[in-house]
């Protein structure tokens, strides 16, 4: 697939949507054998996207991007076979189409029946991640939905790259190939024209940076399903277990520092903080996190800078964390409302009660207690992979699987009531 310097991109969204009809009356067999089949072809044709990967990375390294962002852009062939195994678990799920949510009968015996159907035609608008080109048309196709596909021009490369071998490989199955659509086109232009189609595309979906998102949200006349960036939050509590503490904090920072669900604020209870000073530094120290902390941080955690009103609403994508001391758990809660971005807060404490008002009082798609922000991924709950996470309340909330690429209808079976 060529990279364009200009796209119809009404044309493409039009064609997305005649395929999504098409793809309403297949099969789930059909669907899965499409899946199965994308998969087998990526891992046979990644040398084609490989080389197309290069190109990208050559240009990030002479744009001078941060090693955080260049391994998001990086693809090998184990992380090809990644996507294609991705692939292959999509298509173990059940489909989320076609359930009978609720069922009734009136007293004029019209039967009524509150389904499961897909949402159309998804628009999904994203940034430096390949794999999110894999990973989008797989909950797409199997959910029914048609996508239109708008990644970033970091990345216009390896996923034209991915599209074309995707491609060719649904010209051999009962799958459209215009059910993906991909604007290969660096051209700001046309991602703007997409927030427009509201005749054509049914949501929009961006998945990236603060930006991004902003943008999105701001502009579209098409219906978004926000995700969100995360400034996530691990409070040690008065009453946390000092090992329980230190190993979900370092998992929670460290792990892998450039992903959404990272933790990028340390909150930590003053009285824990003196008892075990010497255990948080240790851990600090070795897993080279750097602090940007408080004044009374400042003073008890060695090598610490001062942190700006910018570090508490930062999210780093990087071993640095902003720490902040608070006298209890009411004002670790009034600072994640301030700072937070709903996306993932977590609570370490032995304390029950504590733990509950944490629950009760955080707004997040996501809480935790005693457990480390990085589940919330739609792989690790189960849900195979994820199209994003949303931090909104609205249709869909937290990661976001194949439920949430789902639509309801109301069936009504009659024998010639009228009304």
């Amino acid at each position: 697939m060529t990279v364009k310097t200009n796209v119809n991109v009404e044309a493409q969204a039009i064609e997305a949507k005649k395929a999504s009809k098409k793809l309403m009356v297949l099969s789930t067999e059909e669907r899965n054998e499409a899946l199965l089949h994308l998969a087998d072809v990526l891992e046979r044709e990644y040398e084609t996207i490989l080389a197309a990967n290069e190109k990208d990375l050559e240009a990030g390294r002479e744009k001078g991007f941060t090693e955080a962002f260049m391994d998001r852009l990086s693809l090998s062939k184990e992380r090809i076979s990644d996507f294609a195994q991705g692939l292959r678990d999509v298509s173990k799920l059940e489909d989320p189409t076609g359930q009978v949510l609720s069922d009734w009968t009136l007293e004029n015996d019209l039967r009524v029946e509150k389904v499961t159907v897909p949402l159309g035609v998804i628009g999904m608008i994203y940034e430096a991640r390949p794999n999110v080109t894999v990973d989008a048309t797989g909950l797409a196709l199997k959910s029914g939905n048609a996508i239109v596909l708008k990644g970033g021009s970091n990345a216009i490369n390896s996923n034209a790259a991915i599209v074309e071998v995707m491609h060719k490989g649904l010209a051999e199955t009962k799958v459209p190939k215009e059910a993906v659509q991909f604007i290969a086109s660096t051209d700001r232009a046309a991602t703007n024209e997409l927030f427009t189609m509201k005749e054509h595309i049914d949501v929009l979906i961006p998945r990236g940076g603060g930006k991004l998102i902003q943008a999105v949200v701001e502009n579209a006349t098409v219906p978004v399903l926000e995700t969100g960036v995360g400034n996530c939050h691990i409070y040690i509590d008065k009453a946390a277990d000092v090992e329980k503490a230190i190993n979900i904090l370092v998992n929670a920072k460290t792990d892998r520092p450039a992903v959404c669900n990272a933790a990028e604020t340390l909150i930590v209870h003053k009285d824990w903080l003196a008892e075990n000073r010497e255990a948080l530094v240790k851990a600090l120290q070795e897993n080279d996190i750097q602090v940007h902390g408080d004044e009374h941080v400042l003073d008890v955690l060695p090598g610490s800078v001062p942190a700006g009103e910018e570090d508490w609403a930062n999210e780093y994508l990087s071993t640095d964390i902003a720490v902040k001391s608070v006298d209890d758990v009411l004002e670790a809660i009034e600072h994640i409302e301030t700072y937070g971005t709903k996306h993932s807060e977590a609570i370490v404490t032995e304390d029950e009660e504590a733990a509950q008002k944490f629950f009760a009082l955080v707004d997040a798609a996501a809480l935790y207690h005693n457990a480390s922000t990085r589940f919330t991924d739609g792989g690790a709950l189960g849900f195979g992979a994820e199209i994003g996470i949303s931090t909104q309340k609205l249709h869909a909330r937290g990661p976001m699987g194949l439920p949430a690429l789902t639509t309801i209808k109301f069936l009504m079976k009659g024998t010639g009531q009228i009304r």
